[in-house]
């Protein structure tokens, strides 16, 4: 038998179960993973906070993780080719990560970059082709300056290291006394400023007189905003992946996993995003683990502050 955390119905992490279940054996196209590592992000619990549509409960929880193949179906390709049993691996928009043992869709499972370990390697994915997707739809391109908020966060690292490859100026926004953060944002190639009052001009002096030519928000502040409309001409180069009310407002862009759009793109970014790793090119920084039985005192972590890097779960 597995263990497996489930949302038995809409409503706080507090009612999730950790229970036994049977998993079941890969059909076609499937395989089983051990897991060795489940990544945790806030969007685990928003996501069964209350009822949305085609979420029929109880919902397993939890969509990325690493871990080792114990089990191939018939006709099983995974996303980066042929897999066999002991290969390392990651899986990410699959349903039901935390847990000891998951079946899925081969096609959402690929070889796990050597240079990442278990954690870091089950925090990959999601912020990783959230920032590829950020990128993208700003239409960023080398030697451009573009203004990041959030930047120590888990997809602000992400795209600092992904800006950095393109060879791309990124100005990213800190806690004005936060020099873990600061540190953090330099360590991957970007220019941290302080967020707060007179957060335009510092910008403008970090700028050095080059344009603002695309803002990406990943913390959803009024500020954030206000700030990026002022200092970008192209609204439609301004994206948020937290604020939706603020861009349907305000004419500029939003995406989020859930919306078709979204989620095949992200499908197609998964393989860069492993690239970049396996390369040494794109790494993730890992502030704690927990068993995977306090996966709610880990979730509660995440939510609750600035967990200064990323949390995994470990079976």
């Amino acid at each position: 038998m597995a263990k497996r955390w489930t949302a038995p119905a809409p409503g706080p992490i507090d009612q999730w179960s950790f229970d036994e279940v049977e998993v079941a054996a890969p059909g076609s196209g499937e395989v089983t993973i051990r897991v060795h590592a489940a990544g945790v992000n806030p969007a685990d619990a928003k996501h069964v906070a209350s009822a949305r549509p085609g979420a029929d409960f109880p919902v397993p929880i939890g969509y990325e993780l690493s871990g080792e193949v114990t089990a191939v179906g018939p006709d099983a390709l995974g996303g980066s080719g042929e897999l066999t049993v002991g290969d390392e691996v990651v899986a990410f928009r699959v349903q039901g990560a935390y847990a000891t043992d998951i079946t899925v869709p081969a096609r959402d499972v690929f070889a796990k970059p050597a240079p990442l370990s278990h954690p870091e390697a089950a925090n990959l994915l999601l912020a990783g082709t959230t920032a590829a997707e950020m990128i993208q739809v700003t239409r960023v391109t080398e030697g451009e300056t573009v203004l990041l908020h959030a930047a120590s966060g888990a997809v602000g690292v992400s795209l600092l290291q992904q800006a950095r490859e393109l060879g791309v100026r990124v100005i990213g926004t800190v806690g004005p006394d936060a020099e873990d953060s600061a540190e953090r944002v330099r360590r991957y190639g970007g220019i941290p400023v302080a967020y707060g009052d007179g957060l335009r001009e510092r910008v403008e002096e970090a700028a050095e007189g080059a344009p603002i030519a695309a803002a990406w928000d990943a913390v959803g502040t009024d500020e954030a905003i206000d700030v990026s409309l002022a200092l970008v001409a192209e609204r439609d180069r301004i994206v948020t992946i937290v604020h939706p009310e603020r861009a349907k407002a305000d004419g500029f862009l939003w995406i989020a996993g859930a919306r078709p759009e979204s989620a095949r793109f992200r499908d197609i970014a998964r393989a860069r995003v492993l690239e970049l790793a396996a390369s040494g090119a794109l790494e993730v920084p890992v502030a704690r683990t927990y068993p995977l039985a306090e996966a709610i005192e880990a979730v509660r972590f995440v939510m609750d502050g600035h967990p200064g890097g990323k949390v995994a779960l470990l079976p």
